[in-house]
């Protein structure tokens, strides 16, 4: 039992480092001076995040990440309620999306496709006709550009962080789940 508690609360601890250094890291990216706006790595992180520890993580981290950004850079406004929201929904749908997948390249990156093609469609085509009386038929024309260079990103971060970052997720995570399966097996008692 104390041997249980120990595992959990290292656990814990592991997790709970990964999880602000992820965000720490995210938000220092995003913060590169005249670096492409619709190119970061919260999508790529929100992936392997939804892999290794579910839904509630992942929702969690998509979330914070734009509201840490938007509060640091004086930016928040009606636009972080629908990036909020659309990165928290993307990131339920991710954690469903990996629950029965292995996590590898090809899932990270068809993921990233159809992810960031729903989240365009959720934030480009609302904010400016609801907001900034934009017509529609404008914020889809802008859309347009932003979302290939936003497919673009999201493709080639997923392609290459995503499945490095989850390797670092679950690291010590598997080690602790292989000690614990060690001495359960009767075979080896």
């Amino acid at each position: 039992m104390e041997t249980n508690k120990k595992n959990n609360f290292e656990f814990s601890a592991n997790f709970s480092l990964k999880f602000f250094l992820s965000l720490f890291l995210c938000l220092l990216v995003r913060l590169i001076p005249f670096r492409v706006p619709n190119i970061e790595p919260i999508f790529a992180t929100t992936m392997p995040m939804s892999k290794a520890y579910g839904a509630f993580s992942a929702f969690s981290f998509a979330v914070l990440s734009v509201l840490l950004y938007d509060i640091v850079t004086g930016t928040l406004g009606v636009q972080t309620f629908f990036t909020t929201l659309a990165y928290g929904l993307i990131a339920l749908w991710s954690a469903s999306y990996f629950k029965n997948k292995k996590g590898n390249t090809s899932d990270y990156v068809r993921f990233a496709i159809f992810g960031t093609l729903a989240f365009d469609a959720m934030t480009g085509l609302t904010v400016g006709p609801i907001f900034f009386h934009q017509s529609f038929l404008a914020s889809l024309i802008g859309q347009i550009p932003f979302t290939i260079l936003h497919l673009f990103g999201n493709v080639a971060l997923a392609f290459i962080l995503s499945p490095a970052i989850y390797h670092l997720l679950i690291r010590k995570k598997e080690k602790q789940e292989t000690s614990t399966i060690k001495i359960l097996n009767p075979k080896t008692i």
